[in-house]
C-alpha cells in the first residue's frame, strides 16, 4: 500500500510497528473497526441476554482482547478527520436519502411517484472574489471603476482551475464584508427554518387552499445537506418531495394536478420571500436583514431517468450520490488547509473577536441570563467552524428512514451473520431485511454492560498512517469491484438488446 509519510519520525514509527512482535494482534484491531484513524477505547464487560426468558446467549469482556481493551469506531463524518467512518457516514446517508427518492429501507417504492425536486440554495454575496466561470470565461474580467478605495484592482483575466489557491479568497479582503459574513453564518439555519414556513404558505396559495388546511392535503417532506464553499459560506442542497396528507398513511400520493415543475417552481419563490433580521451583535453594532443568495437551482428529479442527458430531469442515485458526497465536507475541505487559507484565518478570526466582544458586554452588564441564551453567546464555540452551527444533515420526520435505523440494521446483521457460525442455523434471507429494520420494541434480544472510557487514537502517528493507508486500499478495492459489476451489468444488457 501506499503512504504518505509526513517525516522521517513517522516513517521510523511505520517500520516498527511492522517490525513488532503485535504487529497481527494490532493489524486484527485495526480491521476490526474498519481502519478507523482515531477509535475510542474502551475497558469493560457486556452480556447478550434473551428478553422473553432471561437466558444469558453469550457474554464479553474487554480482557479478552489482544491489545487490552475493546475498540469502537469514531463515527466522524468528515473525510479529513476520519475517511473510513466517513466512508460509513455516507453510504448512510446515500441509502437514506435514495429510500425517500426511490424506496426501499422500509418505504414502498411508490414514493418515487410523488413530485420530488433537488433544489440548491445559496448565501449572498459579501464582496467579490475569485471564482471558476461558466463556458471556460475568465474570473472577473470588467468592473465599473479599475481599482477599489483600497487600491486593489477589482478586475481578474485569470481562468481559474479547480486546484487553483485563488479560489474562494477575495479581490480585497479589506472590501469584503467579514461581519455580515459571519452574521448571516450564524443565522443560516434560522433561515432555512423560516424556507420550511414559506414553501407551506406558498404551496397553499398555489393550491389555493388555506395554510392552516394543507395538512389535510399535502405534506412537505425533505431531506438536506450544508456545504461550505471556497468563500467559506454554506450552500443548502435538498431533496424537497410531495406527500399526500399527513392523516393518511406515510408516504401517500401527492394530491392530483401537482408536479415536479410545479414544486420546483414553489420552491424557488418561497426562497426568494424568506427575510430574518438579525440582531445586533455587540453595543454599537446595527440589525441586518437577512436573505438567501440571488443564485436559486431547483430541478425536478425522475426515478430511472437517463443520467447523461444534462437538459433533463436527475436521477434519484445520482442525486443521493451528491448529497451523501456533501454531508462528509467540513469547513477546510475546500481548500489546501485553513493555515494557509487567509481568508478562512480572517473569518475566524473576525468570529473570535465577535465572540470576545459579546463575552465581555455580558461580564460587564452582570446580567443575569446564562450566556448561552444570548444571541451570539456561543459564537465562541462556533469560529472554528466559521461561525456554522447547524446540523451538516436533517431530513423531515416522514421523508425516510433514519440514520439511527439504519446503524442499528448493521449492528444486527454482525450478530445475525455470528449467530450462524455458532449454533449452524442458516441465515433466513427472505425474512432478513424486516428483522434488521424492526423497531427497539420487536427486539427479543438485551445487551447488558458496563464500559469505562479510556481514550482515544492510536499509539502514534506512524499507526494512525497506516490505518489511513488501510482504509485508502479498502475504498480502492470496493470501487474496483464497483466498476467490475457496472461494466457486467452493461455488457448484459447489451447481450440483451442484440
Amino acid at each position: 500500500m501506499d503512504l504518505d509519510l509526513a517525516s522521517a519520525r513517522v516513517a521510523s514509527q511505520v517500520m516498527a510497528r511492522l517490525l513488532s512482535p503485535d504487529f497481527e494482534d494490532w493489524s486484527n484491531a485495526v480491521a476490526r473497526v474498519g481502519s478507523c484513524a482515531n477509535p475510542i477505547h474502551l475497558t469493560g464487560s457486556s452480556m447478550r441476554v434473551d428478553a422473553s426468558t432471561g437466558e444469558v446467549l453469550s457474554t464479553y469482556s474487554s480482557d479478552t482482547e489482544p491489545l487490552g481493551t475493546t475498540l469502537i469506531r469514531c463515527g466522524n463524518r468528515r473525510a479529513s478527520e476520519c475517511p473510513s467512518c466517513s466512508r460509513v457516514y455516507a453510504a448512510d446517508m446515500f441509502h437514506l436519502i435514495k429510500a425517500g427518492v426511490a424506496g426501499g429501507k422500509g418505504v414502498p417504492k411508490r414514493v418515487g411517484e410523488n413530485p420530488l425536486v433537488f433544489a440548491t440554495v445559496t448565501a449572498p454575496s459579501f464582496g467579490h472574489v475569485h471564482g471558476m466561470r461558466d463556458n471556460g470565461r475568465r474570473c472577473r474580467p470588467h468592473a465599473k471603476t479599475p481599482r477599489c478605495e483600497h487600491g486593489r484592482s477589482t478586475t481578474c483575466h485569470q481562468k481559474h482551475d479547480d486546484g487553483d489557491e485563488l479560489l474562494g479568497q477575495p479581490l480585497c479582503w479589506e472590501c469584503y464584508d467579514y461581519a455580515s459574513h459571519i452574521v448571516w453564518q450564524w443565522w443560516a439555519p434560522e433561515l432555512w427554518r423560516r424556507f420550511n414556513i414559506a414553501i407551506k404558505r406558498t404551496l397553499a396559495h398555489r393550491l389555493r387552499v388555506k395554510e392552516s388546511r394543507l395538512k389535510h392535503l399535502a405534506s412537505v417532506q425533505y431531506s438536506k445537506v450544508a456545504e461550505y464553499q471556497r468563500r467559506g459560506l454554506i450552500h443548502f442542497h435538498a431533496l424537497v418531495r410531495l406527500d399526500g396528507a399527513k392523516a393518511d398513511e406515510p408516504f401517500a400520493a401527492a394530491p392530483d394536478g401537482v408536479t415536479a415543475e410545479l414544486l420546483a417552481e414553489v420552491v424557488e419563490e418561497a426562497v426568494r420571500s424568506v427575510r430574518f433580521t438579525a440582531p445586533p451583535v455587540f453595543a454599537g453594532d446595527v440589525p441586518r436583514v437577512l436573505t438567501f443568495g440571488a443564485q436559486v437551482d431547483s430541478r425536478p428529479v425522475k426515478v430511472g431517468h437517463r443520467t447523461d442527458d444534462p437538459a433533463g430531469p436527475l436521477n434519484a442515485e445520482q442525486v443521493a450520490g451528491y448529497l451523501a458526497k456533501y454531508s462528509t465536507k467540513s469547513a477546510t475541505d475546500t481548500t489546501t488547509g485553513e493555515q494557509s487559507n487567509s481568508h478562512l484565518s480572517r473569518i475566524q478570526a473576525v468570529a473570535a473577536e465577535f465572540a470576545t466582544l459579546v463575552e465581555d458586554e455580558w461580564v460587564a452588564d452582570r446580567m443575569l441570563c446564562a450566556l448561552k441564551e444570548l444571541p451570539y453567546g456561543l459564537l465562541g464555540k462556533w469560529h472554528t467552524a466559521l461561525g456554522f452551527r447547524g446540523h451538516f444533515a436533517t431530513k423531515s420526520r416522514r421523508y425516510s428512514v433514519t440514520l439511527g435505523a439504519l446503524r442499528r440494521a448493521r449492528r444486527r446483521a454482525q450478530v445475525l451473520i455470528a449467530d450462524p457460525q455458532r449454533t449452524g442455523i442458516p441465515v433466513d434471507l427472505a425474512s432478513m431485511e424486516a428483522q434488521l429494520l424492526a423497531d427497539d420494541e420487536d427486539e427479543t434480544t438485551l445487551v447488558v454492560g458496563s464500559w469505562s472510557f479510556v481514550g482515544t487514537g492510536w499509539d502514534t502517528e506512524g499507526d494512525v498512517a497506516l490505518a489511513r493507508a488501510a482504509a485508502a486500499r479498502a475504498r480502492e478495492y470496493a470501487q474496483h469491484r464497483a466498476g467490475q459489476k457496472r461494466a457486467k451489468a452493461s455488457d448484459e444488457t447489451r447481450r440483451d438488446d442484440q
